[in-house]
Parts: C-alpha cells; sequence; structure tokens
C-alpha cells in the first residue's frame, strides 16, 4: 500500500526522501512524488508516474531540495495512476499533503468545498484532506490545530503529512489507522511508513498511536493523543540489520526470501523449543491461564495468511479442538454466534492489515476468550491489540508474493497447536516427535531449495500457458490453495487449486493437454485416492506435474514429470511441499518477464479496507 517518507532536517533532504521511496516500493504503488520547501519557503513539487526511477530523474531535472519536505509512492484507489492523481497535493501554493489510506466521506466533504470555491484538480479523495486542512487554516487556525481539526471530520482510515509554505522547518503527520513512525536522527527528524525507509539514518524511533498527531518543529516534536493532550510515546530502537532489505547477490528478494527460509524457522523455533517439549510461555504470561479454558479457535485472516489458517485447521482438530478459518474481509460484515472458550488467533504478517483488525475488534465484541496474533513485526497494531502473541522472526519480507512468512506461520501454528494438544489427551511422547520433526525442518527445507535448478528447468513447460489447475488432498489442499496464489500473484497465469477428490465435480471439463496440473503428492494415507485422482486426469489428456515423495510409486511417462521430494514426518510435510511450489512460480514469472517483487495491482501491506 502507499508510502510515505518525509523529514525536517539541517541538509538536503531530498536524497533520503528518494531513497526512503525507493525502500519502500515493494509496498506496491503505480506513481511517486516530493514536495520540499525551499530557502524562500516556497513549495516545490515533482510527481511522475511510474517507478521511483523516474521520479529520482524528474527532482534531478527540476533541482528540487530543501532541508524540509514530504514524499510518497501511491497505489491508486480513488482515480487513475497519473500525475495529476499522485502525491503530493497541493491546496492553494500553501498546503502539500501525502496520504495513505481512504477517505469515506469524500464526496459530500468535495461538494462543500466546491461550493466554498476549492477547485480540484485530481479524482482522488486525498485532495478533499488538504483542502479541509486549508480550509481550517484561513480561520487563521495554526497548521496543527488545523489538522487536529480535519481529523475531526474524516471517517476513514489514513496517515497524513503536512507541510505549510512559509514555515521551512516545520512538519504535522498524523494517523488513524495505517501505521506511521517518526525516525529519530541527529538533529533532524524523519517520518515514515515503514522502518526500512528509516534504517539508513537512525535505528531511534516512535511508533504514532490511532489519533495522534505529531509536530516537528526544527529537531524536536510534539504528540498529542486523540482526546488532544500531550503525551510521551516510547523511543524504540529497531533491531532490523540495514543489510536485512538489501538484495545482495539474489536476483529479486522472492528469491532471497525463499532461499532464507531455512534461517527464519530456525531463528522462529529459536527460545520456544526445549529437549522435548515446546515453551508455552513464549505465547505470553497468561498463555497458560488462557489456553487452560480454550475450547475452539477461530482463526482470522487474508490470502496467504488464510492458508496458512487452513493447514492449521487439520492440526488442530487432530488434537481435538474445534477450529473455524475465516476471511477476515468477510467476518465483520455478518451476524456471529457468540460461543464459549472461543481463543481468536489472527494472523498477518505486517501486523496492519485493516481487515484482520475490525475482525478482530469484531471477534471481540462478540465476547471471545482470548486473542492470540501471530505476526512478524513488533509493535504492530495487530502485537498491540492482541493479548496473547507469538512473533514470526521472519525478518523484512520485501517481496509482494509472501513466502518465508508463510511458512513461519505455520510454524508459529504448529506451536500453538502442540500447546493445545497437552489439554486434550495428547502425552509427551507426542509433542516429543512433533519437537523433533521442527528441529528437523530447516535442514530438509534446505534439501528441497538444492532442487531448484530441477525446477526451473521445469518451469520451462509454463512458458506459453494461460491456465493451471493445482490438486491436493487433505492438508495438502491449502498447500495447493497456496501454490496457485504464488503462480497467479507474479507471473500473471490464471491458476485455481481444488481437492483432488473434487475434479469430477467440474474442474475435470477444464483439463486437457494445454492446462498444466500441477499436483502436491505426500506419501500419506490419501496417496492411492490422490493417485486414482490423477489417472482421470492422465485419461482426458491432461499433462502432470507432480511434487512427490520418493517412494510414493509415481513413475514418469509420457504426460507425467515427477519431481522426487525426501521423505519427512507428515507433520512437517506442509511447510516442505510449499517450497517447490515457491520455486515453480517464481522461475515461472521469470520465463514470462513479469516484476516479480512488485507485480501489477499489487500491495504488500493491505492497510485499507
Amino acid at each position: 500500500m502507499c508510502g510515505i517518507v518525509g523529514a525536517v532536517s539541517k541538509r538536503d533532504i531530498v536524497p533520503f526522501l528518494v531513497e526512503g521511496l525507493r525502500r519502500l516500493e515493494y509496498r506496491g504503488y503505480d506513481s511517486a512524488g516530493a514536495v520540499t520547501l525551499d530557502e524562500s519557503g516556497a513549495l516545490q513539487r515533482s510527481r511522475t508516474v511510474g517507478k521511483v526511477v523516474e521520479l529520482e530523474r524528474s527532482i534531478g531535472e527540476s533541482g528540487l531540495n530543501g532541508f524540509t519536505g514530504i514524499a510518497h509512492t501511491r497505489w491508486a484507489t480513488h482515480g487513475k495512476p497519473t500525475e495529476t492523481n499522485a502525491h503530493p497535493h497541493i491546496c492553494r501554493n500553501t498546503l502539500a499533503l501525502v496520504c495513505n489510506g481512504i477517505v469515506e466521506n469524500h464526496e459530500v466533504l468535495r461538494q462543500e468545498q466546491m461550493a466554498a470555491g476549492l477547485s480540484f484538480t485530481s479524482e482522488t479523495d486525498t485532495e478533499v484532506i488538504v483542502h479541509q486542512v486549508y480550509s481550517h487554516l484561513s480561520t487563521g487556525l495554526a497548521l496543527f490545530e488545523a489538522v487536529r481539526a480535519t481529523m475531526d471530520e474524516l471517517i476513514g482510515s489514513y496517515a497524513i503529512a503536512v507541510v505549510e509554505a512559509g514555515s521551512p522547518e516545520k512538519l504535522v503527520a498524523a494517523r488513524q489507522g495505517p501505521p506511521l513512525l517518526i525516525g529519530i536522527g541527529d538533529d533532524e527528524i524523519l517520518i515514515a511508513s515503514d522502518m526500512a525507509a528509516l534504517l539508513p539514518v537512525t535505528r531511534n524511533y516512535v511508533v504514532l498511536e490511532d489519533g495522534d498527531v505529531a509536530e516537528i518543529d526544527g529537531s524536536s516534536y510534539t504528540i498529542t493523543d486523540s482526546s488532544g493532550s500531550v503525551v510521551e510515546r516510547a523511543v524504540r530502537e529497531s533491531q532490523l540489520a540495514k543489510d536485512a532489505v538489501e538484495l545482495g547477490d539474489y536476483r529479486h528478494f522472492m528469491e532471497k526470501e525463499i532461499f532464507e527460509q531455512p534461517r527464519a524457522i530456525s531463528d522462529t523455533l529459536e527460545g520456544r523449543l526445549a529437549a522435548d517439549h515446546i515453551m508455552e510461555g513464549t505465547f505470553g504470561q497468561e498463555a497458560e491461564r488462557v489456553f487452560d479454558r480454550v475450547q475452539e479457535v477461530e482463526i482470522i485472516a487474508c490470502g496467504t495468511s488464510f492458508h496458512a489458517g487452513l493447514v492449521a485447521k487439520h492440526w488442530f482438530e487432530h488434537v481435538g479442538v474445534s477450529c473455524h478459518v475465516e476471511v477476515a474481509s468477510e467476518y465483520r460484515y455478518r451476524r456471529h454466534v457468540a460461543r464459549k472458550g472461543v481463543l481468536a488467533v489472527t494472523i498477518s504478517q505486517s501486523g496492519e492489515t485493516a481487515d484482520t483488525l475490525a475482525a478482530l475488534a469484531e471477534a471481540k465484541r462478540v465476547g471471545c476468550l482470548s486473542s492470540l496474533v501471530i505476526c512478524n513485526v513488533p509493535e504492530s497494531s495487530l502485537i498491540r491489540e492482541s493479548e496473547l502473541s507469538l512473533l514470526t522472526h521472519a525478518g523484512p519480507e520485501i517481496g509482494v508474493a509472501s513466502t518465508k512468512a508463510f511458512t513461519t506461520q505455520l510454524v508459529a501454528l504448529m506451536l500453538l497447536a502442540v500447546a493445545l494438544s497437552r489439554r486434550h489427551g495428547f502425552d509427551r511422547s507426542f509433542e516429543a516427535n512433533i519437537v523433533a520433526q521442527l528441529r528437523s525442518l530447516p535442514k530438509a527445507i534446505e534439501e528441497v531449495l538444492a532442487q531448484a535448478p530441477e525446477i526451473a528447468e521445469l518451469s520451462k513447460g509454463f512458458a506459453n500457458k494461460h491456465h493451471t489447475l493445482f490438486l491436493g488432498r487433505g492438508v495438502h489442499y491449502p498447500v495447493a490453495l497456496e501454490g496457485a496464489l504464488k503462480l497467479k500473484e507474479i507471473s500473471y497465469i490464471h491458476a485455481e487449486a481444488y481437492p483432488a477428490g473434487e475434479l469430477k465435480h467440474g474442474p475435470l471439463a477444464l483439463v486437457d493437454e494445454d492446462m498444466p496440473v500441477v499436483a502436491v503428492a505426500p506419501n500419506d494415507e490419501l496417496l492411492d485416492k490422490l493417485k486414482s485422482n490423477l489417472k482421470e486426469v492422465q485419461a482426458r489428456g491432461g499433462r502432470l506435474l507432480v511434487f512427490a515423495e520418493s517412494g510414493s510409486g509415481f513413475v514418469e511417462e509420457e504426460g507425467l514429470q515427477v519431481v522426487p521430494i525426501a521423505q519427512v514426518d507428515s507433520a512437517i510435510a506442509p511447510m516442505i511441499y510449499t517450497v517447490p511450489l515457491q520455486l515453480l512460480a517464481y522461475h515461472v514469472a521469470l520465463i514470462k518477464g513479469t516484476d516479480v517483487d512488485k507485480p501489477r495491482n499489487l500491495a504488500k501491506s493491505v492497510t485499507v479496507e
């Protein structure tokens, strides 16, 4: 989703603005822009459609510079990706504003502002914010007060930053939903949507909370909360390594993150496993008390995180805990029956997913027992809103298509399932077996990663394909769903996933030699049934690519290609079989020539509904 950076400094801040936007590119965007205040205090602006490099070129040609400024990458919502719709928006050469979010009452405000004589140059909802701030400013309010008054009139979810002509050392920032950070540098104060943009300058940062308005004046800042009271927000130190968001020797961030999975899983397990059992306290001080009362788990998530929940449903129900998995964007819009002993589990890489936050609020409203979040970002909104938490130590994930976040989420969910199994008759030997399997997981994934050249060669068979069907059974049906999602996200090949047993209920009508069928085939109790399903594909001329466990009995023949996967225990098999599907999607995208890390129309963090 849109990215914001800004600064008040004693140096030319344009290099920081450009580098900050470049580090936020992974969030997804289609245009970019920047505003600075020159020595006379006048606003200078540069905006372009396309990549940040185009903005950098435009800035170089215009000579944009200044000690105070704001910049933005826009992901189009209201209005097409055009230069006039790009941020920052300016009102009467007096105010410039950038926004990440959506103003739901923009149409009403637009009509009021037009009636007051204010003109519009864009189709965006954001322009009503800068006009509204200007309207308050024109009554004699200071910029900070005008922003506070405007927030009281906006309906929606947004983070904004504003600068005013004639005030070259002043910047006002506000948050009501999407994340916004203040970075504390040497003789300068910065803002950004994401710590990645601040890292080249500082590790020290403050998290603005909902309703906060921050006034930056020179090298100091003041924060007021939603009631208008001055508050102190804790200054934190980021633990991210500067090179954590660097590409290194890899061609794309997605490739890097696929190959980081053994380390990410090791880091997620570190400190959470004893010799033969998991450390329950890692979920929080109240975890034991809450887990003793849990009768049911309700998982709420979006996208890839939703697929992780579907996998975990099998694990929870295996240990005797009823489990429901909900799409967060649908959850809040229907009536829910109150049930006893429900643990609401939210899953989110960023911890800022707007739909998931809203769904968590609804789960609390209907009376869940407690809430637990599985998340990759400390101090995120979901962490703050949940009673219990388990951080996945995956490190920054820059590629829009999630990889290491997914496998570490699965690891975290398995830890939770094991913790609950203790309450449902499963003994220490069961837990010890799972712990041993989890310890073996990083090495097992390394063995799959070693097969990347073989998978890259097989991916050539997808060069001219437009549709693909993914099949799996049992716990591996969600793995097939995730494989289909990865392929469609980054290669733009239409891909669907089905439980293999559902072939005869519709999908079989699509099968022909032009639509590859990808199957996940571990050697489990459903293998024979899966083989029968795949025979149905072959009988209709379909071409199969099967990721099959060694010893499962698959033999290559005309129309059937087999990628052997080393034997693994059933508990960790979903994590293992996910990896070759990630590699397949990646290498197909390379052949297709798409933008692997920043696929069209998609954003990394969906921070507005």
